[in-house]
């Protein structure tokens, strides 16, 4: 039967956005990330969401760890970071970010 020798292409896997909302880049990327019972590591915000952001930084985060964030002049902000890859961790906050907190990341001033 033709069917038992057919020959199939190998595909790439699919490129699914899972987020709940989209990312915004930001304008203010200083960000401290720091892990339990270790030290804060000086970090960028690549981009932010308000359930999630992705941060730039040295530290080897396991995924699944719990992580405090801190942006310029705010409050920590206790989140989970679900991935950890090529020196960047994607965190997904603990409570939905404060709207006035989200404006300010990413507000464009000219």
């Amino acid at each position: 039967m033709g069917y038992m020798n057919s020959q199939f292409r190998t595909v790439e896997p699919a490129l699914i956005e899972q987020r709940k909302a989209f990312r915004h880049p930001v304008q203010i990327q200083r960000t401290a990330i720091r892990q339990h019972g270790k030290t804060a590591k000086k970090g960028e915000l690549v981009d932010v969401s308000i359930y999630g952001c992705r941060v730039a930084s040295d530290s080897m985060i396991a995924e699944g760890s719990r992580v405090w964030l801190r942006f310029e002049d705010s409050s920590p902000i206790t989140a989970t970071a679900i991935w950890c890859k090529d020196g960047h961790v994607g965190c997904r906050f603990d409570e939905t970010l404060d709207q006035k907190l989200f404006r300010r990341l990413t507000l464009i001033s000219e």
